[in-house]
C-alpha cells in the first residue's frame, strides 16, 4: 500500500500560502519551491507528511521559509487550522 500524498499546489492553497490555487501553481512552475531540497516546477508534485518545503517570499514583507509537512489538508480553512499542517523549521531574511 502506498503512502498517502497530496498535490503540492493543493496543499499550499490549503496551508494558505497564497490567495488562490492558481497563484500557488504559478509559483511552483517558476521552480521557486523545493521539496526535500529538490527544486520542482510541477504543481502536481507529490507531497507527503514529513517532507521539508523551502518556500520563497510570496509578498514583500515575507522571507524565505523552511517548513516540515505535519499533515495533508482536507480543505482551505481558517488560518489556525492551516497552521496545523506544518511546522516552521526556519525563516530567513
Amino acid at each position: 500500500m502506498s503512502e498517502p500524498y497530496q498535490r503540492l499546489d493543493q496543499w499550499l492553497y490549503y496551508a494558505r500560502i497564497a490567495k488562490t490555487r492558481a497563484i500557488c501553481a504559478a509559483t511552483i512552475q517558476k521552480g521557486r519551491i523545493r521539496i526535500n531540497n529538490q527544486p520542482t516546477n510541477k504543481p502536481h508534485a507529490k507531497l507527503r507528511v514529513g517532507d521539508i518545503l523551502t518556500l520563497p517570499p510570496f509578498s514583500p514583507h515575507q522571507s524565505v521559509r523552511v517548513w516540515r509537512v505535519l499533515a495533508l489538508g482536507e480543505r482551505r480553512g481558517p488560518a489556525k487550522e492551516a497552521a496545523l499542517l506544518y511546522e516552521i523549521i526556519e525563516e530567513m531574511c
